[in-house]
């Protein structure tokens, strides 16, 4: 019997009085189905339009939380979107993560979406939010970030999603603190969650609690993430009720972890310095574990870039300064830096960080620019001071696609466009890899079949050409045929695809969307289209 079927039964069993209705609530939520399971199966009702994309929704009793502002954003968009499968899959992706990925939130009134145990409660106060990446139950601090931005744009004007944000940010923040190396948490105990069981064997230094962390690989994009969820925050809603004494403790934690690696492989006198973090994982792939002993390849003295063990991807550095990852760190830094300000009381600590952001995007500079015999000058995807270098992307964000996304550069960059021509032909990245069906950026993590619709959705979002904007959009439609963007699509055969329920391509999908909607209507909305802001 179909999974819809059995909730539907359930929900008419509860309709006719059977369960008293203080009850029904939490009968409804036992009868939900498996969202990862629920959304590999198509339902309706269905889009109309060429290719009747299904309606991939959980019922509203099943959503992981409710906001009248998101659909009301649903609302306006789909009406005015001539493309009715494009109208389907924003419908099903925009509210994905609120849908089905907040596993615990508590609003900081005492009131919470679990019920609480009573351990650490002495850090758990206030508002707090655990949100999962999908299909599985932990947090990326990457995703969670990047899950939440479309909705910093509605936290203005509505207390729900502003106390939901608020809390994401404060979960973060311990997750920082304690772990500052690992990059996916389990729920918080206080939360009443049971941890999500792992088969992994590592060994990782420093240690870590395994029922506070899923995975620990060390990832500097994941710790610029957590300084964007604040940034954020605060440009769209002008708040800096997120600059907690916990918020700060965390951010000094960040910049002991960055310091620490910004050093050298070896130092003055030649001489071999252990670095703070290693990383082994007993595996049979490659880039699931790093070389020498979990050390890594060895790294230059005095670039001022900062290691990043592994990428965005989850796959470890070849080369540990992936220029990606500090080009990011360098403009969160300075975009925080500016919150600091405004808020006012923390000059010295707001100079420091402008200083620090600064100089880490003049080194991403110069030692992250090389001539190309073909390109031109371009950004490495990793270097490590010693003149090796990597020309590459990965559909990853951060990537080199995103370095306008992330705010690092003007899309208009002479260099930058260099790249991207470099970046977006197969004999300039081993991973822009081309089928009859898809094409797009891949990446080593999947493997040498598969293109991720993510780095579509960047390509549109850092193009200003109506005509790639439209065809990469229109790529990610015509393989997202259960109605939801997935992780990756097989380049000779779109049926194939890799996750079902992966709510940060949701997000970028929805994301884009906006954006085109916000500064090009008429690609999406028709001839003389009045622009769409959020």
């Amino acid at each position: 019997m179909p999974l819809s079927t059995l909730f539907v039964g359930s929900l008419l069993f509860l309709q006719v009085g059977a369960i008293p209705e203080r009850d029904n609530a939490a009968v409804l939520r036992r009868a939900c189905p498996d969202y990862t399971s629920y959304s590999q199966t198509q339902h309706g009702p269905y889009s109309g339009g060429p290719l009747n994309l299904p309606f991939q929704r959980p019922a509203p009793a099943c959503r992981t939380f409710s906001s009248p502002t998101v659909e009301k954003v649903i609302d306006d968009v789909t009406s005015r979107l001539v493309d009715k499968d494009l109208a389907q899959l924003f419908r099903n992706a925009f509210p994905n993560t609120l849908d089905t990925t907040i596993r615990w939130h508590q609003n900081g009134t005492g009131t919470s979406s679990k019920r609480q145990s009573k351990r650490d409660t002495s850090v758990w106060n206030g508002a707090q939010t655990f949100i999962v990446t999908g299909d599985i139950n932990a947090e990326w601090l990457r995703d969670s970030t990047n899950q939440l931005t479309n909705y910093q744009k509605l936290a203005s004007n509505d207390k729900s999603l502003y106390t939901l944000i608020l809390g994401a940010i404060a979960t973060q923040s311990e997750y920082v603190i304690q772990s500052p190396y690992c990059n996916a948490f389990q729920p918080p105990s206080v939360s009443g969650i049971q941890p999500e069981k792992t088969t992994q064997v590592d060994t990782v230094h420093p240690a870590y609690e395994k029922s506070f962390v899923y995975e620990c690989k060390y990832e500097l994009d994941s710790l610029a993430h957590f300084l964007k969820l604040g940034t954020e925050f605060h440009e769209n809603t002008g708040s800096t009720e997120f600059l907690t004494d916990r918020w700060f403790k965390a951010l000094q934690t960040l910049l002991d972890t960055i310091d620490a690696q910004s050093q050298p492989t070896f130092n003055s006198q030649s001489q071999f310095v252990s670095n703070q973090y290693t990383f082994q994982r007993v595996t049979t792939i490659g880039t699931e574990t790093l070389t020498l002993k979990g050390i890594g390849n060895p790294l230059n003295s005095g670039t001022g870039l900062i290691r990043s063990a592994f990428r965005p991807s989850d796959d470890a550095t070849i080369l540990g300064s992936f220029i990606p990852a500090n080009a990011m760190m360098s403009a969160e830094l300075q975009k925080i830096a500016k919150v600091l300000k405004k808020a006012g009381g923390h000059d010295d600590l707001a100079d420091e960080l402008e200083q620090r952001g600064k100089k880490l995007a003049t080194a991403v500079r110069e030692h992250g620019i090389f001539n190309h015999n073909k390109y031109g000058d371009v950004y490495a995807f990793e270097v490590d001071g010693y003149g090796s270098r990597i020309f590459m992307d990965d559909a990853n964000i951060p990537s080199l696609l995103s370095l306008p996304y992330l705010g690092f550069l003007d899309a208009s960059d002479k260099i930058y466009q260099n790249t991207r021509k470099m970046i977006t032909d197969k004999s300039g990245n081993p991973y822009y890899l081309e089928g009859p069906d898809f094409h797009g950026i891949g990446g080593p993590h999947i493997g040498l079949e598969n293109a991720w619709p993510m780095s579509l959705l960047v390509q549109a979002q850092t193009s200003d050409n109506d005509t790639e904007i439209m065809e990469c959009i229109n790529l990610v439609r015509d393989s997202s045929l259960l109605g939801l963007v997935h992780e990756s699509i097989n380049v000779t055969n779109i049926k194939e695809y890799t996750r079902s329920w992966f709510s940060w391509a949701n997000s970028v999908f929805a994301q884009t969307l906006l954006k085109v909607a916000r500064e090009r209507p008429h690609l999406i909305f028709g001839e003389d289209a009045e622009p769409y802001s959020i």
